[in-house]
């Protein structure tokens, strides 16, 4: 995994319990040799938890956040929405979890 995910580990967690995230994960070239620090960009997965008045809001807003954090392009995408089992199983290869909200965390 890349050192910028874990230089801002503190901030990201801070941003996962701000905006509700139940659990974020990261995929794709970030979590392999693939990754280009000048040109790549980072790929979320988030469970946003239950689906309220507020889930549009806190996706976009979790979307912000990240692309400020790590001052890169950000993909952040719900787990819900990956429908393709193809893109499905390559998203699973590199799958790993950033954040995972604790039992009193998540019913919050």
């Amino acid at each position: 995994m890349i050192d910028i995910l874990k230089d801002k580990q503190a901030e990201l967690e801070a941003l996962c319990r701000r905006y509700g995230i139940v659990k974020l994960d990261i995929f794709g070239s970030a979590v392999t040799d693939a990754f280009d620090s000048e040109r790549s960009d980072l790929d979320f997965i988030a469970d946003l938890g239950e689906y309220d008045a507020t889930v549009v809001d806190r996706f976009l807003d979790m979307a912000d956040a990240l692309e400020t954090l790590f001052a890169r392009p950000v993909d952040l995408i719900t787990i819900k929405s990956v429908r393709s089992p193809l893109f499905r199983a390559e998203m699973e290869k590199s799958r790993t979890t950033l954040y995972e909200a604790s039992g009193d965390q998540a019913a919050a």
